[in-house]
């Protein structure tokens, strides 16, 4: 069977790819844009991939498309998939009938922390035996791969509250239908396609309706919107995490690197690691907690969180030259962004940090964070901002805004001379977008050299 997949380097569609080519399956694919790491995943796995999207491509004509979410009414492969009557359906709902069937299914939803908590408990599972399958939008380094199937009953799935596609405008983790669910927080984001925090919260109790009286959810009990969540009805057990709740941590070092677990106020363990960041931690207690609902003891997962590598893009040290270190990191919200920078200073000390954000997501271009954007840079000591021409609004105004130093370039060339002129002995540059940022991190290290 051939499945042509639509939209195959987005973050999911190129996990589902790897899937669906394990279980034995003819895949190709097609997408507009084509970058690593999950181009160069693909192609690893002998996956044929196109650029753009030509009728040409599904000619032979597929047994079954699946659409990705991006793909919309009025693209030439899509009307030719319509008018030549093509099956098709959206990845979500392929892995659900697919792959899921059967599994216990550990979900991680929220709005941050998704991948990499995702990636721990799949490592978790991983080191204590379970051999679990996994689906998550980005690429672990404990298995260089973002999905696999897996040799038991256990699959571990990052669970996107973004819609399945242009014909099933539900949240992708409708379909999943977990056991075992964490959801880490929620804020207001995918400006695109949900108006408010409130649409965002019903699908999020579409979610929770789908969890069975046998299974178990965590969360934070610090964050308000997930507590009006579960008010509207809640029919599975709850663990809770943070301060004083079910599962806490005890930070024995101020960046992070190293706390002590607590579940129900008993010493599990110290993690002792090289992520940073109050937000890791919080990833790390809901990764124990989860992974103690399929009897993994919380001294098994902190051994195995004490040998956890972090996803890809995730604050990932990408060179160092001339006694300055380069970082990508996956960042594209105010949140994520002032927690990422305050873990890294508190690693750091006193070193210059410079930051490098690309306004790239659709809430981003929509203006839908921009009030807080100014605030979440604050503890850097340079921020360069990159304003692409299809920016709907004003960055000038933000870099104004800002309390630390504040530029905006129109080029990727401008940013490049920027930083050759303002980076000290010992700079941390970070550099933040949720695309290939016209791979400016590779651009910028070889410029550093000179």
């Amino acid at each position: 069977m051939h499945i042509h997949i639509l939209g195959i380097c987005g973050t999911f569609m190129g996990s589902l790819a790897v899937l669906a080519k394990a279980l034995g399956y003819q895949v190709t694919g097609s997408d507009e844009n084509v970058y690593p790491p999950m181009s160069t995943q693909l192609e690893a796995q002998g996956i044929e991939l196109q650029q753009g999207y030509s009728i040409e491509h599904l000619q032979p004509t597929p047994d079954l498309i699946i659409v990705g979410n991006a793909m919309k009414r009025g693209n030439p492969a899509i009307e030719y998939m319509l008018n030549e009557n093509i099956p098709y359906i959206s990845g979500p709902q392929w892995l659900a009938e697919h792959v899921l069937q059967q599994r216990h299914v550990l979900a991680v939803a929220g709005t941050h922390g998704k991948t990499t908590t995702a990636s721990m408990l799949a490592w978790v599972l991983e080191a204590n035996g379970l051999a679990p399958g996994f689906l998550i939008g980005g690429i672990p380094q404990n298995f260089a791969v973002s999905s696999r199937l897996g040799e038991s009953k256990y699959f571990v799935i990052e669970a996107d509250e973004y819609d399945c596609a242009f014909f099933d405008k539900r949240s992708k983790f409708i379909h999943y239908r977990p056991r075992t669910a964490i959801l880490n927080n929620l804020e207001y984001d995918h400006a695109d396609i949900f108006p408010n925090l409130a649409a965002i919260e019903r699908q999020f109790h579409h979610l929770v309706r789908t969890i069975p009286s046998k299974g178990l959810i965590i969360y934070p009990n610090s964050e308000k919107a997930l507590q009006r969540i579960l008010q509207m009805g809640c029919w599975t057990p709850i663990q809770t995490t943070g301060q004083g709740e079910d599962w806490q941590a005890n930070l024995l070092v101020a960046d992070g690197t190293k706390f002590e677990v607590y579940f129900q106020q008993q010493l599990c363990g110290i993690v002792n690691w090289s992520l940073t960041g109050q937000h890791n931690i919080n990833n790390a207690l809901a990764c124990i907690a989860a992974a103690h609902h399929i009897n993994i003891t919380p001294e098994q997962a902190i051994n195995a969180l004490n040998q956890f590598k972090n996803v890809k893009r995730r604050m990932e040290k990408i060179a160092e030259i001339n006694e300055i270190t380069l970082y990508d990191d996956f960042a594209h919200h105010p949140t994520a962004i002032a927690t990422t920078i305050d873990g890294l200073r508190k690693h750091i000390g006193n070193a210059q940090l410079i930051v490098i954000i690309e306004p790239r997501s659709n809430s981003m271009k929509l203006g839908a964070h921009k009030d807080n954007l100014a605030q979440s840079v604050a503890q850097a000591d340079l921020v360069i901002w990159y304003n692409p021409a299809n920016l709907g609004w004003d960055l000038t105004t933000i870099a104004k805004q800002c309390s630390i130093p504040s530029l905006v370039c129109n080029s990727l060339q401008a940013i490049i001379e920027q930083v050759k002129q303002q980076a000290k002995k010992g700079a941390h540059i970070v550099i933040m977008s949720n695309g290939g940022f016209g791979g400016i991190h590779q651009k910028l290290a070889k410029a550093l050299v000179c």
